[in-house]
C-alpha cells in the first residue's frame, strides 16, 4: 500500500508526459523576466512627477516596450521554428539586465526609450522560446502547462505596483538598479533550462521529425477567420488591461483622493487575480474546453467593466480583482487555441499571439494616452469599459472537436 503511494507522483508523470518540474522553472523565468518589463510602468508615476512626462510621452514609452517585444516575438518564434536557439534564452535576459541599468542612470526621455528597447528585445527572445520549453514539457496537459508558464509572468506584472510602493516610491528612480540581481538571478536558472532543451532536441528528434508529417495542416480559410477573431478577442482584452494597468492609477488618485502608494493596491488587486485566472483558465479550458474559457472570460467581464467608473472606492476595488480574474483566464488558452490551429508552428503561433498581446496592449497605451490629454480621463475609463463586449465574436470560433479533426 505505502509503495503505491510513493509511485503514483512518478507514474502520473509517466501517463501524463508533463514535466512539472521543467514546468514550474521556466514559470519562475517569466515571472522574473516580466517582474522586469514591470519596472517600466512601476515608475510611470515617479517619471511623471520627477521628469514633468506628459501621459503622451509615458503611453510611447510602453509603446517602444511592447512594440520592440511583439514585433520580434513572432519573427523569433517562426525563425525558432525551423532552428530551436535554447541559449538564446539566458542571451535575451542579458539584454534585459542592460535595460534595467540603463533605466536606473537615466536623466532623459530619449535615455529611457533607449533602455526599454534592450529590455523589449529580451522579452520578444524569451516569451516564444519559454512557449515552446512549456509545449515541449507538457505532455497531454497542454492547457495547464501553458497555465503553469503564463501565471508567472503575469504574476511578475502583478507586481508592478508593489514595486512602485515598497522600493520606487522610497528610492526614486535610482531604486530600479536592485532588480539587475533579479535580471542575474533569472539568467542562471534559464542556463539550467536552455541545458534541458538543447538534450529535449537530441533525444526526441527523430520523433518530432514524424510529428510534422502528422500534423501538417493547410491553413484553410476557416483558419485564417478563427485567427482574426482571436485577433480581435486579444486587441480587446489587451487595450482594456493597458487602460487599467497603466493609467488606472491616476484615475483613482484623481476620483478618490489617494496617495501614489494607495492607488497601487487596486493595480495590484486587478493583475494579482489576473495572474490568478490566467492559472485556472488553463485547467478549465482542459476540461470545458478552449472556446467555452474564452467566450466566458469576455463576457463575464463585460458588465463588471461597465459597472467600474460609477462605484465607490471600495467596491471599485472588488469589481477590479473580479474583473482581472475572469478576464485574464483566457490569456494561455488563447495561445493554446492558437497553436492547435496550426500545428507544427509552435514558436510562430505563440510569438503571434503573446507578441500580438504585447503589441496591441503597446498601441493601446499610446492611443489611451492621447485620448486622456484630449478629452480626460473619465470619458476615457468609461470608453474603454466597453471593449469586453467584442468577446461575442468567440461564438464564431470553431469548438474544440472541430479544431482536433480539422
Amino acid at each position: 500500500m505505502t509503495t503505491s503511494v510513493h509511485k503514483q507522483p512518478q507514474s502520473f508523470q509517466k501517463e501524463t508526459g508533463t514535466i512539472y518540474s521543467i514546468l514550474f522553472i521556466i514559470g519562475l523565468c517569466h515571472l522574473l523576466n516580466d517582474t522586469l518589463q514591470s519596472v517600466t510602468t512601476a515608475m510611470f508615476p515617479i517619471l511623471e512627477k520627477s521628469m514633468g512626462l506628459t501621459f503622451t510621452q509615458l503611453g510611447l514609452i510602453a509603446f517602444t516596450l511592447n512594440m520592440v517585444s511583439s514585433v520580434m516575438q513572432p519573427v523569433i518564434g517562426w525563425y525558432s521554428d525551423k532552428h530551436p536557439m535554447p541559449f538564446a534564452l539566458p542571451v535575451g535576459l542579458m539584454s534585459s539586465l542592460l535595460g534595467i541599468l540603463g533605466l536606473a542612470f537615466a536623466n532623459s526621455f530619449f535615455t529611457i526609450i533607449i533602455s526599454v528597447v534592450f529590455i523589449g528585445l529580451g522579452s520578444a527572445v524569451f516569451h516564444p522560446e519559454g512557449s515552446r520549453v512549456a509545449y515541449m514539457a507538457a505532455g497531454s496537459r497542454r492547457g495547464l502547462a501553458q497555465s503553469i508558464y503564463q501565471v508567472g509572468g503575469n504574476s511578475g506584472q502583478a507586481l508592478a505596483p508593489v514595486i512602485t510602493a515598497l522600493v520606487l516610491v522610497p528610492l526614486g528612480q535610482f531604486g530600479a538598479v536592485w532588480f539587475t540581481i533579479v535580471a542575474a538571478l533569472a539568467v542562471l536558472f534559464l542556463v539550467y533550462i536552455a541545458k534541458w532543451y538543447s538534450n529535449r532536441l537530441l533525444t526526441t528528434q527523430m520523433m518530432k521529425s514524424k510529428k510534422k508529417v502528422q500534423e501538417h495542416r493547410p491553413v484553410t480559410k476557416s483558419i485564417i477567420l478563427a485567427l482574426l477573431i482571436i485577433i480581435f478577442l486579444i486587441f480587446a482584452r489587451s487595450w482594456y488591461g493597458s487602460a487599467i494597468s497603466n493609467f488606472y492609477t491616476f484615475y483613482a488618485i484623481k476620483k478618490y483622493g489617494l496617495t501614489i502608494a494607495q492607488s497601487q493596491s487596486y493595480i495590484f488587486a486587478f493583475l494579482f487575480m489576473g495572474a490568478v485566472g490566467t492559472f485556472l483558465g488553463g485547467p478549465l479550458a482542459d476540461r470545458f474546453g478552449k472556446r467555452n474559457v474564452i467566450l466566458f472570460s469576455l463576457l463575464a467581464a463585460a458588465p463588471l467593466a461597465l459597472l467600474l467608473p460609477f462605484v465607490g472606492p471600495h467596491l471599485a476595488f472588488i469589481i477590479l480583482a473580479v474583473i482581472g480574474l475572469i478576464l485574464m483566464s483566457n490569456f494561455s488558452v488563447t495561445v493554446v487555441y492558437a497553436q492547435e490551429l496550426i500545428p507544427g508552428k509552435v514558436g510562430t503561433m505563440s510569438g503571434l499571439t503573446v507578441g500580438l498581446a504585447f503589441g496591441m496592449g503597446a498601441i493601446g497605451s499610446v492611443a489611451l494616452g492621447s485620448l486622456i490629454d484630449s478629452i480626460g480621463l473619465r470619458p476615457t475609463m468609461i470608453g474603454i469599459s466597453l471593449l469586453p463586449l467584442i468577446g461575442i465574436l468567440a461564438v464564431f470560433l470553431p469548438n474544440d472537436n472541430k479544431l482536433e479533426v480539422r
